[in-house]
């Protein structure tokens, strides 16, 4: 591709490098014709900034297009936009949670730095519409070769993974009084914008004999357990009452705060999820990257939970009992 100053009389079929006014606007990135080259003499424009496509050249929409295409060869789930100054956007068709392979992402990007694909991170939550990936074509064209390479590595870049399961079942244990719901209504948003719906609310004593009762009777495909007091060991009484149930727990502990008091098991084909009592806000805490990830169908291990240490150290939760500057 050539790029620089022409003489307005030499730009016809060069594409316009800046905008410019010439009676009416005529925006950068225009191939030129004769009639803006008429419009541009008329304005008492003598020269223009163009680039001009050589042998060999693929323009940015083509482009942009083909590696999108590429990307999304044989994915379901994500959608393209248009091309656009060099632009195509790519979008979730519907909730989940995003796969990125940024082995593939970092071969694309080091082809050629005109060429560029910007994702959302590894086992990010998408809602239906989410844009998940835009890929940009910095100049008005690439080499064929560029391109080639691209598209040749691309497949697999970018998967979405739909919640496998459908429903859920949080129980609550309390200590005295009924607690408010307000831990409720913030994992009843957590697990509908994953397209799943809560049944019908449990609290038992926080004692192991009525909470292994109480899962062992569960009816949700996912159960959750929010204790009226924090789990603070393996043997305390939430993973003891799952283990009294007749299931396994699996790992206490995540270096995710907040969020570090979770423990995650099963019982059955049953996810259960022990929660932090940051779980009663909204806010983002380490539970919501496990419950996530178990609710798209992902098998969560002890090195995938040992591994989210580094960008662990999340926004502090105003409701939080025991604040991090207080602690020390």
């Amino acid at each position: 591709m050539k790029f620089g100053a022409v003489p307005v009389a030499d730009a016809l079929g060069a594409v316009l490098a800046h905008s410019l006014a010439a009676g009416k606007r005529i925006p950068k990135g225009t191939v030129l014709g004769s009639d803006h080259l008429a419009a541009l003499k008329d304005a008492g424009f003598q020269e223009v900034t163009v680039a001009r496509l050589e042998h060999g050249d693929v323009d940015e929409d083509t482009a942009a297009s083909k590696l999108a295409q590429a990307i999304l060869a044989g994915v379901e789930g994500i959608r393209a936009t248009g091309a656009g100054a060099g632009r195509v956007n790519l979008y979730a068709e519907h909730c989940g949670v995003m796969r990125i392979n940024a082995e593939i992402v970092h071969k694309i990007n080091a082809i050629d730095p005109m060429i560029t694909v910007a994702t959302v991170p590894d086992y990010h939550r998408v809602d239906a519409d989410g844009m998940i990936a835009t890929i940009k074509i910095i100049s008005y064209a690439v080499p064929k070769a560029a391109l080639e390479a691209a598209t040749a590595v691309a497949k697999g870049a970018a998967s979405l993974l739909r919640p496998a399961f459908s429903s859920a079942t949080l129980i609550e244990t309390t200590i005295g009084d009924t607690p408010s719901d307000k831990g409720r209504r913030a994992m009843a948003g957590r697990v509908e914008r994953m397209g799943m719906h809560l049944s019908e609310r449990v609290l038992v004593p926080h004692q192991e004999a009525p909470l292994a009762q109480a899962i062992a009777a569960a009816p949700g495909d996912v159960i959750f357990v929010l204790t009226a007091s924090a789990t603070s060991d393996v043997m305390d009484v939430a993973p003891e009452a799952l283990r009294g149930a007749g299931g396994i727990v699996e790992r206490f502990g995540m270096p995710v705060d907040p969020g570090n008091l979770l423990f995650l098991g099963r019982i059955g084909e049953k996810p259960v999820i022990g929660l932090p009592g940051c779980a009663r806000s909204p806010a983002l805490n380490g539970a919501d990257w496990v419950l996530e990830r178990v609710i798209c169908g992902l098998e969560v291990s002890h090195s995938d939970i040992a591994a989210m240490g580094v960008g662990g150290l999340l926004k502090e939760i105003p409701i939080r009992p025991m604040p991090r500057e207080k602690g020390i």
